[in-house]
């Protein structure tokens, strides 16, 4: 479905003014080849867990979803940002809280599952929203020598009873200026984009300029495109040329789809191995209605055979085969762990952890591969942030809509990815017991307050009575 979808835009880009030329038209080629598309369709068909080896027969384990929500996890699991230094900083704080911080875990699951997410600010009356746009509703049109995205094409589809919108919205940087197109399209048919009609038609749209360029008073452009691309920083090996990122799980998918089957195969033998008693014909009592005379609990347990074994056989045969679960989930196991590193995860996270026995330089070893992938990504999100709060600057200057002023944009991510607490705790006790830290420098660390904070809550802290 998102494939077709996928290349049904490319289709309408293609067919804008109805002129065959895409390049033309648009003043600028899709930079985005078939075979990255295939891909981000398989990522993102199988976020949805609706991946193409999904049978009646295999059954999802949901991997992707798990894998994608345990980074976006690891990630902004101690996360912290503001804007500070002025009145305007702190307006962009209110809006930056609202309209990115809030939503800010999920858009980045998102980001891990596609290999990436645009945040595009936008004016909406006196505010500023964000609109999150994941991969398969944006195409780059451009980009520059550093694979930083300087076109992008955004497409947002509105139903109305039996009319079907479509706005696509065009980003452009170029030496003239920043230009913004907004072209709009009704039609009634799923399948065609339908004729070209006013953005007034759209409530939602009635307020869009049709085509504005941006500058700067002295006529200059902006240095940076008015959106922030996240990208996930692993290499692109589907198409190295691609300004793209790829999913967390993108080297991980013939595994997954082991792993779903590995699974099945698990379901299978559960249902296929359920006791049950084969009866032979005539020996259950049925009623006049044909259905079988006895209690609903047990009629699941009885199978009638049309077999007649009259005087020489039993009547009623057991069915209760041994269950192989032990070899079947030792070797989901294994595939699980394979999806592990594949991904970039610490061993246990997916995988039964107490499976296998790992000294303590391998788990750390395992932790560290998880700690690096995930500063990393934890790296490209602050730079998409500082670009996003950049462009929520610019937009403030251009509309007035808060009073100019210098802001900084600070980040927290925390080290809870790798440190153990109850190890970290017993390592500073041992430093504390040795003379060479403070108790209090403990308790601060421990409840996370300052060590005056700290010392007043240590025994013996209270103040002592003054006699009068």
């Amino acid at each position: 479905m998102l494939q077709r979808f996928i290349n049904w835009i490319r289709g309408v880009i293609a067919r804008m003014f109805h002129i065959d030329d895409a390049k033309r038209t648009l003043g600028t080629d899709i930079a985005i080849s078939q075979k990255m598309q295939e891909a981000i369709d398989l990522w993102s068909a199988m976020f949805l867990d609706s991946a193409p080896w999904l049978t009646d027969d295999v059954e999802s384990m949901d991997l992707p979803a798990s894998i994608a929500e345990e980074f976006a996890r690891l990630i902004t699991v101690e996360f912290q940002s503001s804007v500070e230094g002025s009145a305007r900083a702190d307006w962009l704080n209110g809006e930056y809280a609202d309209a990115v911080l809030e939503h800010l875990k999920e858009n980045v699951e998102t980001a891990a599952a596609v290999g990436g997410v645009v945040f595009k600010p936008y004016v909406d009356g006196d505010r500023i929203a964000v609109d999150a746009v994941p991969a398969w509703r944006f195409l780059p049109t451009a980009f520059n020598s550093r694979k930083e995205i300087t076109g992008a094409v955004f497409v947002e589809i509105i139903t109305r009873g039996k009319v079907r919108y479509t706005r696509m919205e065009q980003h452009q940087l170029t030496d003239a200026g920043y230009n913004i197109r907004n072209l709009a399209f009704a039609s009634q048919s799923e399948g065609s984009l339908g004729t070209p009609c006013a953005l007034v038609e759209v409530e939602e749209w009635a307020d869009l300029e049709p085509d504005i360029t941006i500058r700067y008073k002295d006529g200059s452009a902006p240095d940076r495109v008015l959106f922030a691309y996240y990208k996930i920083p692993l290499a692109n090996n589907i198409d190295p040329d691609s300004p793209l990122g790829v999913s967390v799980y993108a080297r991980a998918t013939n595994l997954i789809k082991d792993a779903d089957e590995q699974y099945s195969r698990i379901r299978w033998e559960y249902k296929g191995t359920e006791l049950a008693i084969d009866a032979s014909a005539g020996a259950l009592k049925k009623d006049a209605g044909g259905n079988w005379n006895m209690p609903q609990h047990q009629r699941r347990l009885f199978r009638e055979l049309a077999l007649d074994r009259g005087d020489n056989g039993d009547l009623y045969e057991v069915f209760s085969p041994a269950i192989r679960d032990a070899s079947l989930f030792n070797g989901l196991d294994k595939i699980l762990k394979r999806v592990e590193f594949s991904c970039g995860l610490a061993y246990g996270t997916l995988s039964d952890p107490q499976s296998v026995e790992k000294t303590a330089e391998e788990i750390r070893t395992s932790k560290q591969r998880s700690y690096a992938a995930v500063c990393m990504m934890q790296s490209a999100l602050q730079k998409a942030l500082e670009h996003l709060v950049w462009a929520m600057d610019f937009y403030a200057t251009m509309y007035n809509l808060a009073p100019r002023g210098e802001y900084e944009v600070s980040f927290s991510f925390g080290d809870g990815v790798l440190e153990d607490a109850d190890k970290e705790f017993a390592t500073r006790k041992s430093l504390v017991d040795a003379g060479y830290l403070k108790p209090e420098a403990l308790v601060a660390w421990y409840f996370g307050t300052s060590e005056e904070e700290a010392r007043k809550m240590m025994p013996g802290a209270e103040p002592a009575l003054e006699l009068g």
